[in-house]
């Protein structure tokens, strides 16, 4: 009896406690990085096969503390993004994040902060004005998992005025300028843990 009275106290006491609010405010989806993620992460990778159809493209860059100046070490950037179609397509037989399709990959800062992925220049979604992007995840070890702006690309048409006014510049701002060198779209990003993230400690 005596337990059972300790272990509702224990309950009572746990569930007045303040909650602290979510990083980020929330990310709808954003804990699908985690299935299937390998166990062991490099600070490059190759998300997109050999034969996958759509121009290659790599986008390199530093993340860094929130000073914007201290290269930040051992984050998880996760990243995933339409075909060249414009569509999530699920690989054959697919079961982890089906809904973010085959074209997701995962990094982990080194030292210098430094990441880099290679895939394809994803397609805009068909029949919609959304400009061609890619989604970014952020996990701190120390915080939950959290999205910073899509990756968009300075040349795309439909990357109106009014599309760069809808920037929230969540890590920075996630417009990237494009050149193509040896038929590879490349680019940079740098990224700034906690830049207009909300609920940021």
């Amino acid at each position: 009896m005596k337990a059972l009275i300790l272990l509702s106290l224990l309950v009572l006491l746990v569930a007045s406690q303040p909650q602290k609010p979510l990083v980020g405010g929330g990310c709808d989806g954003c804990e699908l990085m985690f299935a299937g993620m390998p166990q062991t992460l490099s600070w490059q990778t190759t998300i997109a096969a050999a034969n996958e159809s759509g121009e290659p493209l790599e986008i390199s860059g530093t993340i860094f503390r929130a000073d914007g100046k201290t290269p930040a070490p051992g984050v998880i950037l996760y990243v995933y993004h339409t075909n060249a179609a414009g569509e999530y397509a699920a690989a054959p037989g697919q079961k982890p994040a089906r809904m973010h399709g085959h074209l997701r990959g995962w990094m982990k800062t080194d030292a210098q902060g430094r990441y880099r992925f290679r895939t394809i220049r994803p397609g805009a979604y068909p029949g919609r004005t959304d400009p061609a992007h890619v989604h970014p995840v952020i996990k701190e070890t120390d915080k939950n998992e959290y999205y910073i702006d899509e990756y968009r690309f300075a040349d795309d048409q439909r990357l109106t005025p009014q599309e760069r006014a809808r920037e929230e510049k969540r890590g920075g701002s996630g417009i990237i300028q494009l050149t193509k060198q040896n038929g590879v779209w490349q680019g940079r990003r740098d990224i700034v843990l906690g830049l207009n993230i909300p609920n940021y400690r």
